[in-house]
C-alpha cells in the first residue's frame, strides 16, 4: 500500500517543510530507495532530513519480513536512535494502526510523532527537488527543470516499464514465457539507451537530471546481482560500451558512487531471495574497482551539475566503504 501524504513548501497535506523534522528511512540495497538518498545528497539536505540505514538482510516478524534497525548499521541495540523502533512497520503501525500490508523503503517518518509520512519513491524524489528549495545547498542541480519535465517524464516511464521494474519481473517470473518476455523487453529497454547515450553524455542532454538518477541505481545492481540472480544474463553492463562509461561517469560524481554500497546489495538480494537462491550463498564478484576506470565522457561535452556544484564530502555517518583500485585500475 502507498502512502501518498506529501512534505510541501504550502503544508497542503499538513507536512511542511521543516528541518530536522523527518527522517528519510532506507535500505543501501534497495533501487528504489537509493534514489532518495542520491537526491538528498545532490541538494544538499543532509542536515535538513537525517538518514536511517536499515541491515541488509531482513528480520521475519510474526511470519513476515520487515526491514530492521541492527548495530551493523548504526542502531546500537537494535533500535533506530532517532526514531526509537526496531522495525520500519512501527512507524507504519503509529500512522495506521490496523495496518497489515507491506512494508517498503524508503520511508518518509516525521520524528515528533514517529508516524510515516509518505513511501511513495517516485513522488518523494520529486518533491525533494522541487518543495525542498528553500533548503538546498548554494549550487544544487535543477534535477526537473521545468522546460524538460515532459521528456523526463516519457523516458522515466520507459526505463521503469522496461529495465528497472523488467529486472525484477525477470526474476521472479513464474513462468518461462513470462520470463522470456521480461528478459526481451530488459535488453531492448538497454540497447535503446545504448543508442541514446551513444550520442550525448546524460540521459537528457549535457547534464543530470531526475533521469539519470533513476536509472543509475539499476546500473549499478546489473553485473552484481540482476546479471546472474535475474537471470538477466544476455549481456553485462560492461558489455555495453556507452552504457558502462555512462555509469562510470555517474559512479565518479559525488552522490552517486558515495552513496553506492556494493556489500550491501550482494548480501540482500543473495540472501534475502531465497526463492531463487534457497541456498543463500553470497556471489563474491564482479571486482567493483572496475567503477574506477576512466569513462572519457566528457569528451562529449557538458557538465554533471551544469552551472552548478558538486556537493561536498557526505557527512562521516553517512558514508559507505569507499570502492579500492585494484592492481588493474591503479
Amino acid at each position: 500500500m502507498k502512502f501518498v501524504d506529501r512534505v510541501t513548501a504550502d503544508a497542503a497535506d499538513g507536512w511542511p517543510v521543516e528541518a530536522g523534522r523527518y527522517r528519510l528511512v532506507v535500505n543501501r540495497a534497495c533501487p528504489w530507495a537509493h534514489r532518495s538518498v542520491i537526491v538528498r545528497r545532490l541538494m544538499g539536505l543532509d542536515d535538513a532530513i537525517s538518514l536511517g540505514v536499515t541491515d541488509p538482510i531482513q528480520e521475519d516478524i510474526e511470519g513476515a519480513v520487515h526491514w530492521v534497525f541492527t548495530a551493523e548499521t548504526g542502531s546500537p541495540g537494535g533500535l533506530d536512535p532517532v526514531l526509537g523502533v526496531h522495525a520500519l512497520r512501527d512507524s507504519y503501525l503509529k500512522r495506521a494502526p490496523d495496518y497489515d500490508g507491506g512494508v517498503s523503503v524508503p520511508g518518509l517518518v516525521d520524528v515528533p510523532s514517529g508516524h510515516l509520512v509518505t513511501n511513495d519513491y517516485d513522488q518523494l524524489t520529486l518533491d525533494l527537488e522541487s518543495e525542498w528549495t528553500a533548503l538546498h545547498r548554494e549550487g544544487a542541480p535543477d534535477l526537473y527543470p521545468v522546460e524538460l519535465r515532459d521528456g523526463i517524464d516519457e523516458l522515466n516511464d520507459h526505463v521503469y516499464r522496461n529495465v528497472a521494474n523488467g529486472v525484477y519481473r525477470s526474476g521472479f517470473a513464474p513462468s518461462q514465457a513470462s520470463y522470456d518476455r521480461a528478459v526481451r523487453g530488459v535488453f531492448e529497454g538497454l540497447d535503446g539507451l545504448e543508442d541514446r547515450l551513444t550520442r550525448q553524455r546524460f540521459l537528457m542532454g549535457d547534464r543530470i537530471t531526475e533521469a539519470d538518477v533513476r536509472l543509475y541505481p539499476t546500473l549499478a545492481r546489473f553485473d552484481a546481482v540482476y546479471h546472474g540472480h535475474f537471470k538477466c544474463n544476455a549481456r553485462k553492463l560492461i558489455e555495453y560500451p556507452a552504457l558502462w562509461a555512462y555509469a562510470r561517469d555517474l559512479f565518479q560524481t559525488p552522490g552517486f558512487g558515495d552513496t553506492t554500497h556494493f556489500d550491501h546489495i550482494r548480501r540482500h538480494y543473495y540472501g534475502v531471495h531465497v526463492a531463487i537462491n534457497p541456498t543463500g550463498i553470497v556471489a563474491v564478484g564482479p571486482d567493483p574497482a572496475g567503477w574506477l576506470t576512466p569513462h572519457f565522457r566528457e569528451q562529449l561535452g557538458g557538465s554533471p551539475f551544469g552551472d552548478g556544484t558538486p556537493p561536498g564530502p557526505p557527512p562521516a555517518i553517512d558514508r559507505v566503504p569507499a570502492v579500492v583500485p585494484s592492481a588493474a585500475t591503479s
